[in-house]
């Protein structure tokens, strides 16, 4: 792991604990005053990939002399259940044993009896969308009915989804409020192994699971947790006494984290700030934000976990420019079908966009450094993938006869031109030449 001279000399004075049994006294990390490289985000995005869909606040209008022709949709599912007990049942077990050996505070009882609410709540729903989720997929819904009418009367909808349940789930959520809002529209959806090459690439392709499997980032993370994480939160509810060695407590905080940062997800609203004051908040988040980070996003350990998303890429250049031949085709009568679909969405997972976003150079998506401790002042999941996140490619065809992309992210444009962040209209040409860069020249 590659880290800042500042973070040296806080691992230097960080507490060293033999191996075996401490007690939870020991908490090991610097406060944020101290550290140039700590982030002060807010509880909600500190929730991370687990926050609930930040919804836009207006919806942008189209210049008179642009009238769309196709909508690309890659999104992710939306709000859920846990996705399994681990985390929750590792917090439970200790709090149970601290309960037993007489160290469990009152705060401690609070949160064992949360456990045992979410473990109720979440039998046989683990991982499965809930209300909330179908919500979220509702109103991206409306919304782009709403906006881009024109696609949906009498048009064409290709829609696609991993197999798990919550994307499957997740698209039938969108297509009902699609139909409810018009019911003209023809739709066409699949679901199944058979699109896990676009939207599971993270299980079929061998070289990256080649590369997962070795965990070349466990030390990277394991070595910014041991100097961030800290086991207050763990003290304010197991007890000053509550015997646990390092491993077990890094890895226990953490879960810890999780547990609370999913809380709002799966609608159990509860005050996180009894647990965890804002700066331990941001530090556990930081750990989780590092690790989703690399191994999801191109960083220099490697550029194979993005470029998992490559024949993802191909897609969108492929169906855009498909859409552009037959507009063309057709003139001023174009007549959508099952080949010439007018909306394409996909729904995959969180490990779906994270890659496809890094090798697309989306702005605050991709960021490389030697630095590890930088990574949260310049990617952070909460803003890359929110549950429900979205990435909408809209193609216009101007008056004039030009093609143009307008590339959105959870539905707010955004501009790829690092010279200019309010072109947020780029011509389809351009858009393809730099869509064709993401494509490495043996991908070709």
């Amino acid at each position: 792991m590659t880290i800042a001279i500042h973070t040296l000399r806080r691992l230097m004075r960080t507490t060293v604990c033999a191996i075996g049994v401490f007690t939870l006294t020991h908490t090991g990390t610097v406060s944020a005053a101290q550290d140039p490289t700590a982030t002060n985000f807010d509880y909600t995005q500190c929730q991370g990939s687990y926050m609930p869909y930040p919804q836009p606040s207006a919806t942008i209008a189209t210049p008179d002399s642009l009238t769309p022709v196709l909508i690309n949709h890659v999104g992710r599912h939306g709000a859920r259940y846990y996705s399994s007990p681990r985390d929750v049942e590792a917090l439970r077990e200790a709090l149970s044993h601290a309960q037993s050996i007489g160290t469990i505070t009152p705060l401690g009882k609070k949160l064992m009896s949360l456990t045992d609410i979410i473990m109720s709540k979440s039998k046989g729903r683990w991982g499965a969308l809930d209300s909330l989720g179908m919500a979220e997929q509702r109103g991206i819904a409306a919304r782009m009915v709403r906006t881009y009418p024109a696609l949906f009367k009498d048009g064409q909808i290709k829609a696609i989804s991993s197999r798990i349940p919550r994307c499957v789930n997740s698209m039938y959520s969108f297509l009902y409020q699609v139909t409810r809002l018009n019911n003209s529209v023809n739709i066409t959806a699949s679901s199944g192994p058979q699109e896990s090459w676009l939207m599971r690439p993270f299980e079929t392709d061998e070289a990256y699971v080649s590369w997962t499997d070795e965990k070349p980032w466990v030390q990277t993370v394991t070595d910014f947790t041991n100097v961030t994480a800290p086991l207050t939160p763990l003290i304010k509810v197991l007890g000053k006494s509550y015997p646990m060695n390092p491993s077990e407590a890094r890895k226990l905080v953490m879960s810890m984290y999780k547990v609370l940062a999913g809380l709002e997800s799966m609608m159990l609203p509860t005050d996180v700030s009894e647990y965890l004051t804002r700066d331990e908040y941001n530090r556990l988040w930081a750990c989780n934000n590092l690790r989703q980070y690399l191994i999801r996003t191109t960083s220099t350990l490697s550029t194979l976990p993005s470029e998992i998303s490559i024949p993802l890429i191909k897609d969108i250049i492929e169906t855009t420019d498909h859409a552009i031949e037959a507009d063309k085709s057709a003139g001023k009568n174009p007549q959508a079908s099952a080949d010439n679909p007018t909306v394409i969405l996909r729904f995959g997972h969180a490990e779906t966009l994270m890659p496809l976003l890094s090798q697309m150079r989306i702005p605050g998506c991709y960021y490389m450094t030697n630095y590890f401790d930088t990574v949260g002042k310049h990617w952070q999941n909460f803003h890359v993938v929110p549950m429900a996140s979205n990435l909408q490619i809209i193609l216009f065809k101007h008056k004039r006869g030009t093609y143009y992309v307008r590339f959105q992210l959870n539905e707010v444009p955004l501009s790829l031109n690092p010279d200019d962040s309010d072109e947020i209209y780029m011509p389809w040409d351009a858009a393809r030449e730099r869509l064709q860069r993401c494509i490495p020249f043996y991908e070709l």
